[in-house]
């Protein structure tokens, strides 16, 4: 088994696509996941223009690069959220329309659908991105928080997203949330309750990525072993935790990249996140889609970053093993 190395484009989006296609060709990836902002794939286009989606394929065709899945977490993340001027500065301006709250949640999920679509054009079979989220401001239990409260959040996540499911469904392509907060799944416990919304139904499961998890102490491996049929796509990306004493774990409103939080993203193999026992639990249940690099650490150089990630990744992945480990002893 060799799954494909691919690298996920949604942190290099102020570059063309061609001179992205090049790049992940020459740091040596095999394939390309594209986001669904910048140049990179425009669902507007695709839906408007029938040879969008062929052109696209050529264009990476002429990079040798395959594409597996394509992600649209910005404007999946408007679905549920309670919309504020942050979302402006993320979403396409036909979707943030005249920034009323009910119009971007509708046309967020009109856009959602049109994802779907969009996908099955291309030939992917997996849409990664977010949900958002209406109780993700409530974590805290202050002032006290009423499970009813916590129930219509989930009950609003089943009614924006199971039309928008329905659609998937009849396109044939797979939605998969990436647990990470400020989505309605945060971690395990969030996923079954997520999962148990829309009634398990396949069109929904994850996008597994190891760094929003063990920051916040949850073990990678455990949620792979959690849902073993629910990983429709895995993101290779590292995080470590930086407590000193200072800092806390919620990062004291300090960005990304700035020394004295208390936990940040690193590249792949320069956190703390346990790959080798990932790749393990992935061959347990047999995972055989790509790897998909998701770069991102604020205090290295991307480019020198990316081509070590790719290489990382390939020196870690190997197949499971096709027989048992007495076997050869079974005709003595």
């Amino acid at each position: 088994m060799s799954r494909p190395v691919t690298l996920f484009t949604g942190q290099w989006a102020d570059l063309p696509l061609d001179d992205m296609a090049r790049k992940t060709r020459e740091f040596g990836y095999d394939g390309i996941e594209l986001a669904c902002w910048g140049d990179h794939f425009d669902v507007a286009q695709a839906m408007a223009d029938d040879g969008y989606t062929e052109a696209k394929r050529e264009q990476l065709d002429r990079h040798d690069l395959q594409c597996l899945a394509i992600s649209n977490h910005l404007v999946g993340q408007a679905v549920c959220d309670a919309i504020d001027e942050r979302h402006q500065s993320i979403l396409p301006e036909h979707v943030w329309g005249d920034g009323k709250p009910g119009g971007v949640n509708l046309r967020a999920s009109e856009e959602m659908m049109n994802t779907a679509r969009a996908a099955q054009k291309f030939g992917v079979e997996v849409v990664n991105g977010f949900t958002g989220s209406s109780i993700w401001p409530l974590l805290y239990s202050f002032p006290p928080v009423p499970e009813s409260m916590i129930e219509a959040g989930f009950s609003q996540f089943a009614e924006r997203w199971n039309p928008i499911l329905d659609v998937f469904g009849e396109c044939g392509v797979r939605f998969a949330l990436e647990v990470h907060p400020t989505e309605i799944a945060f971690d395990i416990v969030t996923a079954e309750r997520a999962l148990e919304a829309v009634g398990h139904r396949e069109e929904f499961g994850f996008n597994f990525d190891p760094s929003h998890l063990i920051w916040q102490g949850v073990d990678p491996v455990e949620f792979i072993r959690a849902f073993p049929d629910r990983i429709y796509h895995v993101h290779i990306k590292d995080a470590i935790v930086t407590l000193n004493g200072k800092s806390g774990i919620l990062a004291s409103h300090l960005n990304f990249g700035d020394a004295r939080r208390g936990w940040d993203f690193r590249s792949p193999g320069r956190g703390g996140v346990n790959f080798e026992e990932i790749i393990r639990a992935l061959n347990d249940i047999n995972y055989a889609g790509p790897l998909s690099v998701e770069w991102e650490d604020a205090r290295m150089d991307r480019e020198h970053g990316a081509r070590e990630a790719c290489e990382f990744v390939k020196r870690l992945d190997f197949a499971p093993s096709n027989v048992a480990f007495d076997a050869a002893f079974a005709d003595k």
